[in-house]
C-alpha cells in the first residue's frame, strides 16, 4: 500500500478539523505534515473522484469533506487511492522452471459429479492454494478496512493530541 493512503486519511481528518465550510488547498493541507504538495493533490483529486471529498478550483478553491467522517471508511479512502485491484496476484509461478506443472487437463464429468464435488473441487481443483489463502485473507482485510469509519479514527486522534484540532485550525488561520 502507498503512502498515499496515510496522506489522504490524515487529510481527510484535517479536514474535518479545519474551519467548516472552508476549502482548504492541497498546499496548505502538504504544508502541514511537510509533504510534496503535487503528490498530495493527487491523492485528493482521487478522492474527490470518489466522492469523498469536493473540490473548489480558484484562488479560494481547494478541498472539503463531501460527507460526514462517519459516513467514510477506511476501504473507501484505500480503494480511491489505491484502486479497486486486489493486493495479491497469483502469476502461477508453480507452473514455471524445472518443477512447473502445465495446467492439468481437467477430467470430464457428468453434470451430476460435479455437483456432488461442491463447490471448491467443481470450480478449478488446480487451483493454486497461495492463491486462496491470499485471496480470504484480503477479504478479511478488506471488511475490517469497510468496518472502520473516519469518524472513530478522528475520536482516536483526539484522545491521544486533544489539541491538535485546534492547532490545525490556528495554523490554518495564520497560513
Amino acid at each position: 500500500m502507498s503512502e498515499g493512503v496515510e496522506w489522504a486519511l490524515h487529510s481527510c481528518v484535517n479536514l474535518a478539523w479545519s474551519v467548516p465550510g472552508r476549502a482548504v488547498s492541497a498546499a496548505r493541507l502538504a504544508a502541514w505534515h511537510d509533504l510534496p504538495a503535487a503528490y498530495l493533490n493527487k491523492q485528493l483529486q482521487a478522492l474527490a473522484r470518489a466522492g469523498i471529498v469536493t473540490s473548489t478550483p480558484g484562488p479560494r478553491g481547494g478541498f472539503r469533506l463531501a460527507r460526514p467522517l462517519a459516513d467514510i471508511s477506511l476501504m473507501d479512502v484505500v480503494a480511491a487511492v489505491e484502486g479497486p485491484e486486489e493486493a495479491f496476484r497469483c502469476a502461477e509461478i508453480r507452473r514455471r522452471g524445472p518443477g512447473g506443472e502445465p495446467p492439468a487437463a481437467e477430467p470430464a464429468q457428468s453434470a451430476e459429479s460435479a455437483e456432488s464435488a461442491g463447490p471448491a473441487q467443481s470450480a478449478d481443483s488446480a487451483d493454486c492454494a497461495i492463491a486462496h489463502a491470499m485471496a480470504r485473507a484480503e477479504l478479511a482485510w478488506r471488511r475490517a478496512l469497510a468496518d472502520q469509519d473516519l469518524d472513530g479514527i478522528r475520536r482516536q486522534a483526539e484522545r491521544q493530541a486533544p489539541e491538535a484540532p485546534e492547532r490545525l485550525r490556528a495554523w490554518l488561520a495564520a497560513h
